[in-house]
Formats: C-alpha cells, structure tokens, sequence
C-alpha cells in the first residue's frame, strides 16, 4: 500500500493541472501564426500546433471528468466554451463588419457580411471549401474573416467531441472493460483524416485544407495522448527531456521548411503536430532539464494568455490595414500592425476574456453560460444578415457624363491618364464591373486534363468560311467578347482553346492555387495540339500572361508545333497588370482614381521574357500584336479609359473595355485573315 501511494503520488506530481511549457507553446503558436500572416518570417505550422494542444487539453478535460464522475456535464462543458470565446469573438467580428464598412471597398462589403455571418456559426472552413478558397492567394481576394476557418473546426469539435468521446468511453467499457476501444477510435480517425487529408491536396487543395475531416486528426493527436497520458508520465525523465526538446526543434525546424509552395495540408504539417506531440509527451513527465525551462518565462506566459485575442485582431487588421492608411503595406507598416493588433489583445483579454471566465454568476448557473453564448451568437448573426441588406457605401460624382466610351485612339489613352474622379457612367457600371467578363467561348478550370471541343467553344460565324483559333490562358480568353463581335462581321469561325492558368508554351509551371506542378496543364496542352491538327485553322491567336517560368526552350518547342498545322500565327502581346483589384479600389478612390493607375514599367512586368517571346514568334513567322497602346500611355497605364473600367479584378480585362478595342483588332486581323 506504501508503494502504491508512493507511485500515485510520483505521478499526481507529474500529471499538473496546470502545464507551463503548454502555455509557452501557444505562446510559440500565436507568434507563428501572426509572423507568417504578416510577412515577419517565412514560418508555417501556427495552427497546426494549436489543433494539437486543443485536443491535449480538452480530451485530457473530458477524461478526468468521466473518471471522476463517470459522465460529461454537457451543460458545464459547453459553458465554460462559450464563457471564453463568444464574447471575444462577438465583438471582434462586429468590429470587423464597422471597419469594413468605413474602410474596406464597398462593393466587397456585402461578401465580408456573409463571410462574417459564417464565422459567427462556426461553419466558415465550409464556406471556403465551397468557394474554393486560395489561403495564399495574395491578391486581394482575402476577407477580414478568413482566419475564422480554424476557429471553426475547433468549435465543431468542441460539440461533438463531450458526446462521441463519451459513447466511446462506455462501448469500451462495456466489451473491454478498459479504453482499447478508445484509443483504437482515435488512431483509426487519425489515419483515415490524415490519409483524406494527404490524398485530397493534389485534388482539390481548398477541401483539404479548410475541411473539418482533412484536419481533425491534429486535434484527435492530441486526444489521444491525453488518454495516454499516464503511462507517458512514467517516461524516465531524462528521455522525456530529450524528447521535449526534440519535439520543439521538430516543430520549429518542419515549420520553417514549410513555404507558401508546399502542397498544404498534405504531409508536410506532419512536422509541426509530431514536434508538438513530443513538446506535450515529455513534459508529462515533468523532467526537470525539459523544455520547459525555456518555455516556462513571463514574456510567453503572457502572450499565451492573450493569445486568443490576438489571433483574432490580427487578421482583420492586416487585410484592412491598407484601406485604412492609404499606404504602400511595407514591412513597417506590417510591423505596425503586429503592434496594434497585439494592443488591442490585451484590451480584449483584461476588458472581455476575464470578466467573462471570472463571473462568478456564470460559473454558478452553467446554463446561464450556455444561454450567454448562445443569445451572443445570435445576436452577431443576425448583426451579420442585417449588415448585408444595407445599401452599398458608394459614393457619388459631380461628373455628367452619359455616353459609355472606351477607347477611341491614342488620344483617349492619354486624356485618361490625367483623369482625376471617376465619372458618373462609370460609377453606374462599378458594382456590376466584377462581373464584367467574356461570356463567349469557353476556358477549362485547373483539374481538366484533356481539350474536348463543344459547342460554347465556337464564336463568331460558326458557319464562317475560315477558322480563326484563340490559344492560351485566362489572358487569351479574356478576349473572347471582342474576338466573337469580329468573327461575325468578317464571317470567320473563332474557336477558343483556353485553360486557366495553363501557357500554350512548353514550359514547367507551378500552379500556386494546387501548391504543386501543374500537371492538367501539360496533358491539356497535347490534347489542344492534336486538336488544332484536326481542325486546321487559318489563323491560331497564341495569348497568355507573361510569367517568370517562361524560358525559350518552351516558346520553340509549341511554335514549332503551331506552325506545322499550316495556320497563320498570331502572337498577342499581355495585357499590362494592374497591380491590385481595380473595382476595389476605385470604389475607396471615387474622387482620386489616379491612385488606382499604374506606371507602365510595373504593369509591363517580365519584359526579357515578354522580348523573348516576340522574339520567337517572329523567328516562326507569326504577326504581332501588340497591345501596349490601347492599355498605357507615356508611363501610366490607366485603370480607366474613357467612362471604360479596363480591369474586372487585379488581371484580367472587362468584356465591356475589350469590346471598344474592335476598331484597333479588326482591321489587323482582316488583314491577317486576308492572306492566311
């Protein structure tokens, strides 16, 4: 009896109720998480090392309660949730939707209310799977409420994990009469969500991110060790120091091998949930040389205590920040925001996180602690549904122009570059100009592998008397409106043969929304190419967006190939790049929309491989166009031309621009059809 209080005592010592190097590590988390989100360091691995310790903590939770009373309170558990994240998250998520609003370009307003609006329930991860969200897309397309996708897995397990852990305990119990059965449950959902997970990044990258059960077998690592916590506390604890400084070597060192090119989830945040593991496992054992000697300090006991709140301040900050301040987002004003956003965590966790988890009210009636969340949670959802009927914030112009025109000539261009509000015409078009794109033709999405000619690929007369081939990617279909406006006056049949993302040229191209090589596009590109030789065009128009991985190699070997079909090559010149979301920002810049132009040597970035190109174009025998005219003057590539938006996003030109441009196409192309 002796012996055994001796050992039980040995590990109440080692099993804490309270976990310093825990508390160190969300602090290392949080700092990730905003230093990689800010552009501080090149660090990834953040949230996979929360999902872990969520799982240690809550599971390890779970467990004590059943073994001390042989149930889950749902009531007290889902209490002391809300107790500590709803009011946080309730005001953080309003004060959101009012930055926005006074901020933020208007016509994203009612997209960042919805986004807001999932957030509030839990579901957003969802929300970005279905709009196949980007997570390091950096062009704009990001809402202030992205970050919530995290937050939103937890959230859903904190739900389900009291009711299936608790089923799992009793089943076990009933046939094993131990917890075999648990923890057979668990490796079971860890394999089978990393191996969905794994498997599905190549497919549908967004899914495997953002979804529930590409993700939850960080989370169930954590569960399970906090079942095995008690025979790991008996680790001999110079090899558990060993392995706790292991563990957090592992984390930092997988984490920063990680880059934004690293096909995500897949394996690669294996390192980063492995290292936390081993960090939790030999601090069980609470060996005195651990990594807890580093962990353990104010500095990051501090930051672990206002870790919440900063996760949540700093996103919204940072995605807003430029519309606030009106500035180039430098690296200063980044760090400004790491400052600010860090502040005002503070304030959230001394005004809001403690008051809330103190309130002794709360404490004493559970369920006022579940109705204080759940009437918070309705409350900012309904905020949110309201938020998305209020008219737009956009404003008005003093300019009485009513005639809709574009490009003219040269002298349009120029006189465009000197406007300084946007008139009146134009503003009517601007909450419609984010879907002012070619509706003619065709263009495949990035998982079609294979070129199949269909019916919405032909424009023009498709009963023209020669045939006019449009090749490449969303910058050759962007011209599809115009190209189809021609083809019926000159009487040609025009074929659109357009992948996004995907060069006609034979060249290695790494598709960053798939995070890997882009495979689709080479199988596709051979397809198109046997495609052409059925066919045989008059006249194949090659476009595509200029980009660094271009070399001549590649340019050779497809205008070889083009020209063996007998066509008449065409090479268009890209469109300059604008730089930003044009409708954004013409909406924040209504009265100065000089600020939303662009000088010509930024927008006509790459220009040895845009040389290069023409280069061999010309080496085969093709025509040039070049575009450069109708798009820039001087230095400044103007986002509007006459009452025209040029731009419908940050890349890709309106239909509406595009079909102004018919009086500088047609006579070139009439001239090329001419002699083809």
């Amino acid at each position: 009896m002796t012996s055994h209080r001796t050992t039980a005592t040995a590990e109440a010592e080692r099993l804490r109720t309270y976990r310093p190097d825990i508390q160190g590590l969300r602090a290392v988390a949080i700092m990730m998480v905003v230093s990689m989100h800010c552009g501080i360091l090149d660090i990834h691995g953040g949230v996979d090392v929360s999902f872990v310790l969520s799982g240690f903590l809550i599971g390890g939770q779970l467990f004590a309660e059943i073994d001390r009373t042989g149930k889950i309170s749902l009531t007290k558990f889902w209490a002391r949730r809300f107790r500590r994240l709803t009011p946080p998250m309730a005001l953080v998520i309003v004060g959101t939707a009012i930055l926005a609003w006074l901020y933020g370009s208007p016509l994203r307003f009612r997209t960042y209310m919805e986004d807001g609006l999932s957030a509030s329930l839990s579901f957003l991860n969802w929300r970005l799977v279905e709009n196949g969200t980007d997570y390091f897309a950096n062009d704009g397309s990001q809402t202030p409420y992205q970050h919530f996708w995290s937050l939103g897995i937890e959230e859903q397990f904190y739900l389900a994990a009291p009711i299936v852990l608790f089923v799992m305990v009793w089943l076990s119990r009933k046939i094993f009469r131990n917890r075999a059965l648990v923890a057979l449950f668990l490796m079971a959902v860890i394999a089978g969500s990393f191996y969905l997970g794994w498997s599905k990044t190549s497919e549908n990258q967004p899914l495997a991110y953002f979804s529930t059960q590409t993700r939850i077998w960080e989370i169930t690592c954590g569960v399970l060790l906090a079942l095995a916590a008690s025979p790991v506390s008996r680790l001999n604890r110079g090899v558990a120091a060993v392995i706790s400084w292991l563990g957090l070597g592992t984390v930092l060192v997988t984490a920063m091998l990680i880059s934004s090119t690293t096909p995500l989830p897949g394996y690669a945040v294996a390192g980063p949930v492995l290292g936390t593991v081993m960090v939790i496992a030999g601090g069980c054992a609470n060996p005195r040389f651990g990594v807890e000697r580093l962990l353990d300090n104010p500095v990051l006991d501090f930051v672990g205590n206002v870790s919440y709140g900063w996760y949540l301040t700093h996103w919204p900050l940072l995605v807003l920040w430029p519309s606030i301040t009106d500035r180039d987002f430098t690296f200063e004003e980044r760090m400004r925001v790491v400052v600010l956003s860090f502040l005002v965590a503070v304030l959230l966790h001394y005004a809001v996180e403690r008051k809330f988890k103190k309130n002794t009210s709360l404490l004493a009636r559970p369920w006022k602690g579940v109705f204080t969340g759940g009437f918070t949670t309705a409350g900012t959802a309904g905020a949110m549904v309201l938020a998305t009927l209020i008219p737009l914030n956009l404003a008005t112009s003093s300019s009485s122009s009513t005639v809709a025109t574009g490009y003219t000539g040269s002298a349009s261009v120029e006189k465009s570059a000197a406007v300084k509000e946007l008139s009146a015409t134009a503003q009517s078009a601007l909450e419609k100009t984010p879907k002012d794109l070619a509706t003619r033709g065709c263009i495949d999405n990035f998982d079609v592998k294979k070129f199949v000619m269909r019916d919405q690929c032909v424009a023009g007369d498709p009963k023209g008397s020669k045939t006019l081939v449009l090749m490449g990617d969303s910058h050759a279909w962007q011209w599809n409106d115009v190209y189809d406006v021609i083809g019926r006056e000159l009487g040609v049949r025009v074929v659109t043969m357009a992948k996004g993302g995907c060069s006609p040229q034979t060249y290695r191209i790494t598709n960053p929304q798939l995070a890997r090589e882009y495979t689709e596009c080479d199988s596709w590109r051979q397809s198109a190419f046997a495609e052409l030789r059925k066919i045989h065009p008059d006249v194949v128009v090659i476009a595509d967006r200029a980009r660094g991985e271009a070399n001549r190699a590649g340019a050779e070997t497809s205008f070889k190939v083009l020209k063996e079909t007998g066509a008449q090559l065409v090479y268009m010149t890209d469109t300059p790049e604008p730089g930003q979301n044009i409708p954004d920002c013409l909406a924040t810049h209504i009265d100065s929309i000089a600020l939303c132009n662009r000088k010509q040597w930024q927008a006509l970035e790459y220009t040895r491989i845009r040389a290069m190109e023409q280069d061999v174009a010309k080496k085969y025998g093709a025509d040039i166009i070049d575009t450069t005219p109708v798009f820039c003057t001087g230095d400044v590539c103007p986002a509007v031309i006459g009452d025209r938006i040029v731009y419908f996003d940050n890349s890709h030109i309106t239909s509406s621009y595009s079909k102004t441009l018919k009086p500088f196409l047609k006579p070139a192309l009439k001239d090329i059809l001419d002699k083809a």
